[in-house]
């Protein structure tokens, strides 16, 4: 038996300890040119490697203590190479960036990320949308300036698409649905979108045509994706009209990452310069936060979370709005007693796991649970006054009304509450075999909504109580009428629904050539099943199914051109708003709204003045059926839940996105649209949303020899809305318009610091960026509605459409800065 040497021995271990320790670690993400995380790419040194994962990250160990040549590559992008000496045991962080190299057909994009949109879909700089101005800033400021998309106010976030309203856009933030509150009925009572710019990495729109994969509305999809951070950082935003905060980090071994933003909103600058003289408080304020927890390079967990509180209480005092002709104006002076308190709050949490099965085949599973919990209640008495106004122009009281005609009251009561519960609980799955592409998606979802409907209105004109006209015989007051006094309106529910759906799509895309030509096609279906249910309700069930289908081609020519056709059947089945009627009562029956999609579209980028530029086209036709008609106050639609109505929507898309100005990125849109509906066969009329023309331009300028002093430009012109209808009245009867809208906004920055000119000490040490500026909304103080009051005149026998005027000319100061 031999001894064994025992200093050897440790000699020996030592050796071989220092010989396998002298290893050193570098990580990071591979990002693109527009900062996207780039999955699938090779990071190699000699023979070994690795590939990066769904958000682009890598770690790799590499011998120490030695010159050691990385290539960082992709199919799609130019390789880089870079020389690295590390030290043993350093763990060193690099996130290279790779540009793109060939011309592809992708999921969405041709040329790398150019907006070449082969699916229908505009892509949006996140950096834009943080730019622009707008008085509502954020993604659907900015969505307002794309043709197809309307909206007429200032405060809210709602949007209207091809003739639909605002209940038929679907959104998304990372794949998972999101909603908004029930019970809101004016721009200035939103607060905040769900949608956090500071947070978003990619934004991308389509207005129609769009595939099986997305859910059943019948407009529109806006798909958000929050950004997962590779460092950490931070940024503040600061302005009369509130506050927006953000921070964002990763751990050190790149596996747990997160983003949290915080928002406070104002709009005290815009109430308080409208007609209506108020006492007005308000707390619109939400928290929001996306983490995401790496287990292994195939397996990631992800958290959405917001928290929302919306307060808003409204104590109006006086009004006065000139109308009429300048040969006959007229005055409507109203004073106010009591206010309204409305809050909205609203809880959204997601759980999102994504597996990388294979390199063929990837499973998510998504929950969600939505909760709000809305009230509306108010009280208010407004005594109102119809008189002549003094024209006299050599006059010290010229607009001052000379003497009253007609007088007049309205007292408006309503204890509105809402509670409303949504699950949601999906699987999806994206099999890729060879140049197909295989997508499904199973989803159930309950909602479970408890409403309380009280609402009525008393109108009062020279001293008589007026009825509603559905009393027969009522003339008053020419003639006496014996029937009980009832409310003008009035409405009372009691609801308790359940919704239960299963829903599921399956789709196929392929990627072929055709000749010398690249094709691109999907094809794909949809498919809902959902029951409603209640108490003293009937239960209902209802199945639907939407076949879709896209075809793009890219010629083999000298000029960069694309062709799209896409089109299918559009289902909404309805939410609870569609099953409620105008007298608050549940009819589960409603079916889905039907709509058949046809769109032409083009794009076409080329050169001028050596820059690169695209014009997209669409050409487009909706046919719907199944219609469920509905009336339009501001933001709050209410429909009547009978599908008694057809209708159709046609019209052209264009618009030109470029470099205006070197460096910078600026568009000019342009829609011709024309939407009619048929209510119970009695012919053809405006739908609520009939815009007609719209131009809008988004443009970014900026000193030549004061680079770091900016402008943004935000201009839109609308033809005239149709202004509304009265309680009870005919839609046919009043098929009057609102004036055109017309709006442009303005801003002015200069930036102390960015990424290019950071200061290595002093007090903007610490900062990356920082801006200072001035912002005007409305700059030519335009007069724009949103909708009409009605009110009646007994001395002449006259009902007057009087405009509610938005915003006039308003000033705001901000500053924005990044950590």
């Amino acid at each position: 038996m031999k001894t064994i040497n025992l200093p050897l021995t440790l000699l020996f271990l030592l050796f071989a300890t220092t010989l396998f320790a002298q290893k050193a670690t570098i990580k990071g993400i591979v990002l693109d040119e527009f900062n996207q995380p780039i999955s699938g790419a090779n990071v190699i040194y000699d023979d070994l490697g690795t590939i990066t994962d769904l958000d682009g990250f890598y770690i790799l160990e590499i011998p120490a203590k030695k010159a050691v040549v990385l290539t960082f590559s992709h199919v799609s992008y130019k390789k880089i190479q870079i020389t690295v000496n590390l030290s043993t045991n350093e763990d060193y962080e690099f996130n290279p960036v790779l540009s793109a190299t060939v011309e592809q057909i992708g999921e969405v994009v041709i040329s790398g990320r150019e907006n070449k949109r082969v699916e229908g879909v505009t892509t949006i700089s996140p950096e834009v949308i943080r730019k622009m101005i707008g008085a509502n800033a954020g993604v659907e400021n900015l969505l307002k300036s794309l043709p197809g998309v309307n909206s007429n106010d200032e405060l809210s976030t709602q949007y209207a698409v091809r003739g639909g309203n605002y209940d038929e856009n679907l959104v998304y933030v990372n794949e998972i649905e999101v909603y908004r509150p029930f019970l809101i009925r004016s721009g200035q009572q939103e607060g905040l979108s769900f949608v956090n710019s500071d947070l978003t990495s990619n934004v991308e729109f389509s207005a129609g045509g769009f595939q099986a994969k997305y859910g059943d509305k019948l407009s529109s999809v806006l798909d958000i994706t929050y950004r997962k951070p590779v460092t950490f950082g931070a940024s503040l935003d600061l302005s009369l009209l509130g506050a927006n905060g953000s921070v964002e980090g990763i751990s050190k071994d790149g596996r747990f990452s997160g983003i949290a933003g915080i928002r406070y909103r104002d709009n005290g600058l815009f109430v308080n310069a409208k007609e209506t003289i108020t006492n007005y408080s308000q707390r619109f304020a939400d928290a929001q936060t996306y983490l995401t927890y790496r287990f292994t390079n195939k397996f990631e967990l992800s958290f959405l979370g917001n928290v929302s509180i919306n307060d808003y209480d409204f104590e109006p005092l006086t009004r006065q709005t000139n109308f009429g002709t300048l040969s006959q104006p007229i005055a409507l002076t109203v004073f106010y007693e009591g206010k309204e308190e409305d809050r909205y709050n609203t809880y959204f949490g997601a759980l999102k796991s994504t597996w990388v099965v294979s390199e063929d085949y990837t499973a998510k599973l998504i929950a969600s649970l939505y909760h709000t919990t809305e009230q509306e209640h108010f009280d208010i008495l407004a005594e109102y006054y119809l008189g002549e106004v003094d024209t006299d122009l050599g006059s010290s009281g010229l607009g001052d009304v000379k003497f009253n005609r007609a007088v007049g009251s309205q007292l408006t009561h309503a204890r509105n509450d809402l509670d409303a519960l949504i699950f949601n609980v999906e699987h999806k799955g994206i099999v890729a075999i060879e140049n197909n592409t295989i997508e499904y998606g199973i989803k159930l979802t309950h909602e479970d909504v408890r409403d309380r409907v009280q609402e009525y209105e008393m109108i009062d004109s020279a001293g008589f109580t007026i009825r509603p006209p559905i009393f027969p015989a009522n003339d008053q007051p020419y003639q006496p009428n014996t029937s009980p006094i009832v409310p003008y309106t009035n409405i009372r529910a009691l609801n308790d629904v359940q919704i239960n759906r299963i829903s599921g799509y399956a789709q196929w895309s392929r990627r072929t050539s055709l000749g010398s030509s690249d094709l691109w096609m999907n094809a794909g279906v949809r498919a809902q099943n959902w029951t409603v249910s209640g108490d003293d309700i009937a239960s209902t069930t209802q199945t639907v199914f939407s076949p879709r289908g896209q075809i793009a081609l890219k010629p083999d020519w000298e000029m960069d051109m694309l062709f799209r056709i896409s089109g299918g059947l559009y289902h909404q089945p309805p939410f609870y708003r569609e099953l409620r009627d105008s007298t608050g009562t549940v009819v589960p029956g409603v079916k889905a709204q039907q709509s058949a999609h046809l769109v032409f579209g083009n794009d076409y980028s080329f050169k001028m003045w050596d820059r690169k530029f695209r014009l997209n086209s669409e050409l487009y036709f909706k046919q719907l059926t199944d219609v469920n008609p509905y009336t339009l106050e501001n933001v709050r639609i209410r429909y009547r839940a009978n599908n008694n109505a057809v209708a159709y929507a046609y019209g052209l898309d264009l618009r030109l996105a470029g470099e205006f100005v070197p460096g910078t990125e600026s568009w000019l849109s342009f829609g011709y649209m024309k939407t009619e509906e048929n209510i119970d066969d009695r012919g053809y009329i405006f739908r609520p949303t009939d815009q007609r023309l719209k131009f809008a331009m988004l443009f970014q300028d900026y000193v030549k020899v004061i680079p770091d002093l900016k402008m943004y430009l935000n201009l839109t012109y609308n033809t005239g809305l149709p202004g509304g209808t009265p309680n009870y009245a005919d839609p046919y009867t009043y098929q009057s318009r609102l004036p055109d809208y017309k709006r442009a906004d303005l801003g002015v920055s200069y930036v102390i610091v960015n990424e290019n000119n950071q200061r290595k000490n002093g007090w903007l040490k610490p900062f990356k960026e920082l801006t200072i500026g001035a912002e005007i909304f409305n700059i030519f103080d335009v007069q724009n509605s949103i909708t009409n009051t009605f009110v009646r005149d007994v001395y002449t026998k006259v009902q007057y459409a009087i405009p509610n005027y938005l915003s006039p000319r308003i000033f705001n100061v901000r500053t924005t800065m990044k950590f």
